[in-house]
């Protein structure tokens, strides 16, 4: 029996999937809901805060006094933090003990422009910042060739931590150090470079670090209306780097950081390089860390090596831990909660401080182990359906 070719299926007419065809479904940015609270902190960081502050009488309960919106505009750069250790701990699931190194550099990268621009406003009426005339420098070091500009420092706020983040990932990650160890690792990179920092050769000013600021951008730095601007500057870079956060994580690059974390070596066999993955937000999550220490070190009008201090780094891991990994909100309610926490009871039993935040992690640890965001979910939403 012959069979006819025309009954033979040809395989060049069987269709196959193109990969590069697959169109994933398009998550919303922010739910209706998420956009009303968006929009409702917008408000009242923008709006009510400065008309509270500046309009208001200071004999009115309304009014908002100088030491809290400091407070609330130093709290939002520690939120800033929070939210860049949560795209690498709650996402991508590597945990850094070290982020406040490139907390710090960010500082450091801002202060050595504002010492330069205190000039011959200093004890000395040296162009020299004071310190170095104290230790008879008769020139500014070659690493401070740039401080004399600002958009020249505020772009080593961002290039100086993403630099020193991409060296120390792309070995670290390269070698294949996970767990602990990693955590361990950037513990003790940092602890390092404090102890460097403390050294007077540096040129950064030792113990003491940078202060007694004068002008920014040619302003009094200590005016009620400068430091109003730099509050509303600092809510719009935190809410704007949320939504940046938020847009990384729903893109195909955020499902991508998920799957490492959830089975890294499924993804390898799926033939995605994961260390380009882990690095690249590595050096996101530290540039947005440089942002904030900018930001702090305009607010508060200090910074000195004891930011690096590897507690300052176990504590805005406690941030997101509190607040809720993977949420991006939870961190900064987090931030907002264990700081405020410590503002309060630092005035009301100093002692028993550190008792306290040791017994909110291990609450957290124990009986919230998604944070306040997952027991807020659990509790509320869950009941709903």
């Amino acid at each position: 029996m012959s069979i006819s070719n025309s009954s033979i299926p040809q395989l060049n007419s069987i269709s196959t999937p193109n990969m590069s065809s697959i169109h994933y479904p398009q998550r919303q940015l922010l739910s209706p809901q998420a956009w009303m609270l968006f929009l409702l902190s917008l408000m009242v960081l923008c709006v009510l805060v400065p008309i509270s502050n500046l309009l208001i009488p200071s004999d009115s309960v309304f009014h908002l006094s100088d030491y809290a919106v400091g407070l609330i505009a130093k709290i939002m750069c520690y939120a800033l933090c929070a939210l860049a250790i949560d795209l690498i701990w709650g996402f991508t699931g590597i945990l850094s003990l070290g982020h406040g190194l490139y907390f710090t550099l960010g500082a450091y990268a801002m202060g050595m422009y504002l010492m330069r621009q205190i000039g011959l406003e200093g004890n000395y009426k040296n162009p020299l910042p004071d310190f170095m005339v104290f230790l008879d420098w008769k020139e500014f070091p070659w690493h401070w060739a740039l401080s004399n500009h600002f958009f020249a420092s505020l772009l080593l706020v961002f290039v100086l931590p993403g630099l020193v983040a991409f060296i120390f990932g792309y070995f670290a990650f390269r070698s294949r150090i996970k767990g602990v160890y990693f955590s361990i690792i950037t513990q003790a990179m940092t602890f390092a470079a404090m102890l460097l920092f403390f050294r007077n050769e540096t040129g950064m000013g030792g113990n003491n670090g940078f202060t007694d600021f004068k002008k920014v951008l040619g302003f009094p730095i200590a005016t009620q209306e400068t430091r109003m601007f730099l509050f509303v500057l600092t809510s719009l870079i935190l809410l704007a780097s949320f939504l940046i956060a938020k847009k990384i994580v729903n893109s195909k690059f955020g499902r991508v950081l998920m799957a490492i974390r959830d089975a890294e070596s499924r993804v390898m066999f799926c033939g995605y390089n994961p260390i380009t993955y882990k690095l690249t937000i590595w050096v996101v999550s530290a540039m947005i860390c440089g942002l904030a220490g900018a930001l702090y070190v305009l607010q508060v009008g200090i910074i000195n090596p004891s930011e690096m201090s590897p507690a300052n780094s176990i504590e805005m891991a406690v941030w997101v831990a509190v607040g809720g990994r993977a949420s991006l909100v939870g961190p900064i309610i987090g931030a907002f909660f264990v700081n405020g926490a410590k503002s309060w009871l630092t005035v009301v039993a100093p002692e028993i401080w550190l008792f306290a935040l040791g017994s909110i992690f291990i609450i957290v640890t124990l009986y919230l182990p998604k944070g306040i965001v997952g027991w807020w979910n659990e509790k509320f939403k869950g009941a709903n359906k």
